[in-house]
């Protein structure tokens, strides 16, 4: 009886398909990490100036689609990119923090963090159509932040404040 060698001409390209995949889900961690427009890094006693952050709105990533309803039952709304647009990192925890958005325009917020189940958000502010949060109890850890606007693919640029 004569053996015969199996050719398997195809089994390169598997491997590479299989070497691919896994290299794109290691690498989605550092994907999620980054931001639009940047990293701040805050501490208690935080000069004010140090606590701006500059971006503008654009994008049609419902936030909804994150959550429905933050942590307090606000609900979460607006659009924006699915990336967010900063990343926030507390390096101590705050007993008391907010995020005041000012652009002029009916932007909204959707802050996650510093795990995947903590949910802020935020619409209107008072008569001002600009959002804000106002919360306490911020863990020290990594925060993603979304600044929406209500209009689809709608362009408005934003400073954000954050205060103690």
């Amino acid at each position: 009886m004569t053996q015969r060698k199996l050719d398997i001409p195809h089994v390169g390209l598997y491997a590479t398909l299989i070497l691919t995949i896994i290299a794109a889900v290691t690498a989605t961690p550092a994907i999620a990490n980054s931001s639009n427009f940047g990293k701040i890094d805050v501490s208690p006693g935080f000069e004010p100036s140090k606590g701006r952050l500059t971006g503008y709105t654009k994008g049609s990533f419902s936030l909804h689609m994150i959550s429905k309803r933050d942590r307090n039952g606000n609900p979460c709304t607006g659009f924006a990119t699915p990336n967010p647009d900063h990343i926030m990192v507390l390096n101590k925890d705050f007993s008391n923090l907010e995020l005041q958005v000012d652009s002029g325009s009916d932007t909204t917020l959707l802050i996650l963090g510093p795990d995947d189940s903590t949910i802020r958000c935020g619409d209107d502010t008072g008569k001002n159509k600009d959002a804000s949060i106002t919360d306490n109890d911020w863990k020290a850890g990594l925060y993603k932040i979304w600044v929406g606007n209500f209009r689809k693919n709608s362009q408005t640029n934003y400073s954000l404040y954050l205060k103690q």
